[in-house]
């Protein structure tokens, strides 16, 4: 899953679920579970994701939603492993993206 989120600094808890499609109590059980999610708290205690945060997400979402890990599974690939899976992670869906770019140009030819 790839999430298409305008460029901003932050990002509300309703944001980021609604871009994973998922309710705010999975993202906030992630929060507990991975210590690689760090949303920032606003003075009223509301969560304030990165885009960090963000990219942390997917990769938790892909491996728990996408690959079956269990999430002890996935909180020990992250930590055996978790760099070299982040930037493979990022290659893989940087080319997602050209590649869904070149089928809408090759479309519209």
């Amino acid at each position: 899953m790839h999430v298409d989120l305008p460029q901003k600094l932050y990002y509300g808890i309703g944001e980021v679920a609604d871009a994973f499609g998922v309710k705010t109590s999975l993202i906030r059980f992630w929060e507990k579970e991975f210590d690689v999610i760090k949303p920032k708290k606003n003075a009223k205690g509301n969560r304030k994701f990165t885009p960090e945060d963000i990219k942390n997400l997917e990769l938790i979402y892909h491996l728990v939603k996408e690959r079956g890990f269990t999430l002890e599974g996935a909180k020990t690939h992250l930590k055996e492993e978790g760099h070299k899976t982040l930037t493979n992670f990022e290659i893989i869906r940087k080319l997602e993206t050209i590649k869904s770019t070149l089928i809408k140009l090759k479309n519209q030819l």
